[in-house]
């Protein structure tokens, strides 16, 4: 069975741009997993969409990800993510707070560049040498 790591938000953007450099870090661990993400990155992508962020959908950028690195999208029960989530004090946001709660109810480790992430997240990785600018 292959091993799986969540990727969260910034980490398929830069996935699906092709942002080589920033990626560098852990361009191992992206291609020895299966990538599999919240259902909470596609709201987060959509929302950066409304706001102006992104130009495409989540829909294009998801389904580009599926064709061209086999990205998966959880299945796992909202109600045992939100268990998880609850006990997710240190941060207000609603996305970190569910992607994180989505990889711990998995019992996967979370792709991520995001230091507050990175600080309370026992699951969340990043290669410690390099910067994620």
């Amino acid at each position: 069975m292959e091993a799986v790591i969540h990727l969260d938000t910034h980490v398929l953007i830069w996935l699906y741009i092709g942002e080589a450099k920033r990626l560098h870090p852990v361009e191992k661990i992206l291609d020895s997993h299966q990538l599999v993400i919240s259902p909470m990155v596609i709201l987060e992508l959509e929302f950066l969409k409304g706001i102006g962020k992104l130009q495409l959908s989540a829909d294009k950028i998801i389904g580009d990800l599926v064709e061209q690195f086999g990205v998966v999208v959880s299945t796992t029960p909202f109600s045992r993510i939100i268990r998880n989530a609850t006990q997710l004090n240190w941060t207000q946001d609603p996305f970190d707070r569910i992607i994180v709660a989505n990889a711990l109810a998995e019992d996967a480790d979370l792709l991520t560049c995001d230091r507050n992430i990175r600080k309370h997240c026992h699951r969340a990785i990043w290669n410690k040498s390099q910067t994620c600018d």
